[in-house]
This record gives C-alpha cells, sequence and structure tokens, in this order.
C-alpha cells in the first residue's frame, strides 16, 4: 500500500513480482512507434498560488504575489489561440489554494465565486465560447470538485509524479501520493478521459518508478480512463539545483512506460524538457500539448519548441507527425469517430459510459470553424494513427 492511499479511500497495491519484471527492461525490449502526435494548445494558468511548496517548483508564487487571470484576459488567450489554429485550452493552477491566499479568495467572492472549482468551470465555459476545448490540470481533486468541472472538460489530468514519499515534496503541506491516487481513482469512477504521468529525478529510486507507472495501470485496467502517460524530467531552474536524470536514466524509465502501460496509452515527453530525439526509440509516440501563443508557465526558462523542430523529431525518428485532439478517439461515441478509426475503444464509449459530455459532444459536432476545425485534426489524426 502506498502512503496516504488507505487514508484517501484508494485500494491499490502492485504486485512485487511485476515490480522486479519492470526493473529489468532496457530500451532494447520497445520499439518506436509508428507515428508520432501532438496537440496545438493554448498554456493558461488560472492561478500561481498553490497550497504545496515543492522545491522544484517554479509554478506557485507566495502569499500576497500569487495572481489570478480575469475572465476577459482567459477570453483574449483563447481569443488568440483559436486565430492560431489551436484545439485545446490547457487551464493550470495550484493544488487547492486555502486560506492562506487571502487575496484571491477575496477576489473569487467579489466575482461571485466560493471557490477556485466554480471559478475554472466558468473559465472552461469561455474557452468553449471562443473555439477551444478545454483540458483542465488542478492538481488533486475530490469526487465532488471534479465532478463540478468534468462536463466542460474534453479531457482531464493531474501528474502522479510518483507514489514514493520524497523530500522534494517539502514543507508543512506536503505532497501525500494516496491523494494524487485519489485523483486518478475519482476520474476513473466519472468517466473522464484522462492524463496523468510522473516525474523523474525528484529524489524517488528505481523501484519507486517501477510501483508509480504499475499504480498508474492498475487504476487503468479498473476503469480503462488513462489515454497518455508524461514521462518527464525535473530540470534546473531558480528554485532546483538538484540536478536532472541523465540520458541514460531517461531511455530506461521510457521503455518501462512502455512495457508496463497497455498500448492503448500512449507514452508522452515533454520536447521542451526531454531529448525527445532520443527517447522515441524507447517507446514515445505522442509530444503533448504544444503552444505557438502561450509559454510554459510550469516551466518557463524552456520554450516551447516551433512546429518545425517537432517534424524534425518526427524526421529523426522516421515517422510521421499529426495533430490530435486534447481528447483522444477511442474516448469518442461511434458517431463522432472516423471511418479509419481501427484502435481499442474504451470500455463502454458504445454503450453505457458517456465519455464525453453532452456540452463537449455538441462542440465537437458544430457547424462553426471551431466544429470544423476540430473535426479536420481529428480527420488528419487517423490517417496518421489509430487512437
Amino acid at each position: 500500500m502506498f502512503p496516504g492511499a488507505s487514508e484517501y479511500g484508494v485500494d491499490i497495491a502492485v504486485d512485487d513480482g511485476a515490480v522486479e519484471e519492470l526493473l529489468q527492461v532496457s530500451p532494447n525490449d520497445v520499439e518506436a512507434p509508428p507515428a508520432l502526435t501532438f496537440s496545438r494548445n493554448v498554456f493558461i494558468p488560472l492561478t500561481t498560488a498553490c497550497r504545496y511548496t515543492c522545491t522544484y517548483c517554479t509554478y506557485f508564487d507566495p502569499p500576497g504575489q500569487a495572481e489570478l487571470l480575469s475572465l476577459e484576459e482567459i477570453r483574449d488567450i483563447c481569443r488568440r489561440g483559436a486565430d492560431a489554429g489551436c484545439t485545446e485550452a490547457l487551464f493550470t493552477f495550484g493544488d487547492d489554494p486555502d486560506d492562506r491566499y487571502t487575496e484571491i479568495h477575496a477576489q473569487l467572492e467579489e466575482w461571485g465565486h466560493d471557490s477556485i472549482h466554480t471559478y475554472l468551470r466558468e473559465a472552461c465555459e469561455v474557452a468553449l465560447e471562443e473555439g477551444l476545448l478545454p483540458h483542465a490540470n488542478p492538481g488533486d481533486q475530490t469526487r465532488e470538485q471534479l465532478a463540478t468541472v468534468a462536463d466542460v472538460n474534453a479531457s482531464m489530468g493531474v501528474m502522479l509524479e510518483t507514489t514514493a514519499e520524497v523530500g522534494a515534496h517539502a514543507g508543512p503541506r506536503r505532497k501525500v501520493p494516496g491523494q494524487r491516487l485519489r485523483t486518478l481513482k475519482n476520474a476513473g469512477e466519472l468517466d473522464v478521459a484522462f492524463t496523468t504521468g510522473i516525474l523523474v529525478g525528484i529524489g524517488e529510486n528505481w523501484r519507486d518508478r517501477a510501483e508509480s507507472l504499475l499504480a498508474i495501470r492498475e487504476l487503468h485496467d479498473r476503469y480503462d480512463h488513462i489515454q497518455e502517460v508524461i514521462v518527464q524530467p525535473v530540470v534546473e531552474n531558480e528554485r532546483w539545483s538538484g540536478g536532472s536524470p541523465d540520458l541514460a536514466t531517461m531511455r530506461q524509465v521510457t521503455a518501462m512506460a512502455r512495457v508496463a502501460l497497455p498500448e492503448e496509452i500512449s507514452v508522452q515527453v515533454p520536447p521542451n524538457l526531454a531529448p525527445a530525439k532520443d527517447l522515441i526509440d524507447c517507446g514515445v509516440d505522442d509530444l503533448g500539448g504544444v503552444s505557438p501563443v502561450t509559454d510554459d508557465y510550469i516551466n518557463p526558462e524552456y520554450k516551447w519548441p516551433a512546429l518545425r523542430e517537432l517534424e524534425e523529431i518526427a524526421a529523426h525518428a522516421g515517422v510521421p507527425l499529426g495533430e490530435r485532439l486534447p481528447v483522444y478517439e477511442r474516448f469518442l461515441p461511434s458517431d463522432l469517430r472516423t471511418d479509419g478509426f481501427d484502435g481499442r475503444l474504451a470500455d463502454g464509449a458504445d454503450g453505457d459510459r458517456k465519455w464525453i459530455s453532452p456540452t463537449i459532444r455538441d462542440a465537437l459536432e458544430a457547424e462553426d470553424s471551431a466544429g470544423e476545425r476540430y473535426r479536420t485534426v481529428l480527420r488528419d489524426e487517423t490517417a496518421t494513427t489509430p487512437r
């Protein structure tokens, strides 16, 4: 059992034999993918307030300095993104900002909200109005908080990071693996197509990495809801001088991810943080969200690559590159999937599980420029690789 898992109602354990087998995996045990994909997005940092003070994170600002984007600012970012051909609005904020951020709470109250989650819902509605599909990544989420915003999101996500207790999660308010696992479980129970991932180099050991990947697989086996897993190295920044994992480490842990996870889950590396060219043959098939409009506000010192750089990565690997939506096609019902789809459907996609809400369905079917943009990406993606 992982730290805090039972406290947060997550009954999960991994088999020691499976861990030992995964620890023996090397890049020689996997193959390069048939194609690479990416999502064209805008990055919207709803607020820089966070209850955690992780020693590797430059995203959060201390009380008195944290900001909250207005709906007008959000609308402007989304409009510029839609004009640039984006399909995804990536919303982030620090985990559950609490009472120590009195100015943030006062601003929310002035705008008619008693929590950041109801404000996130309104922000997602703005994104939909401006022609982008929301993908919110708001950190730890109770079932109620997740349900508040799930129907206005095409997909959602949170980085598991690690199932180990590490010193980098420092301070009186520490990240607890059980909370993160609970969020993944909540997403599965609510039929939310979900993105998660591990953070490499924050003090975890090889066994921790294997256990983290197998924990993700265990929850996916129950709910069939994980669409992609990010393998992300910690990078040097103004708050972290503990080093970054070397290439050999990244190659092995990426190969471990590909072996641990079923084929329908994409393995993703962020090309602005990881040596993507040297990892494709380890099983990477997705390069994540890349923005032509906004910065990577979580890692501001590491700029997004331009589309031509993604094309160079794909050319180096000898595979085609295709754009995708923030929700993978296997979660769509039959009348929204393209004729060329031949991947494995998410459980119940044509039956009793509604992976996308009526709100997101309406956006995908809309007879307007945004709807046509979504369907064009979907057609082009399917021509490249099934999802």
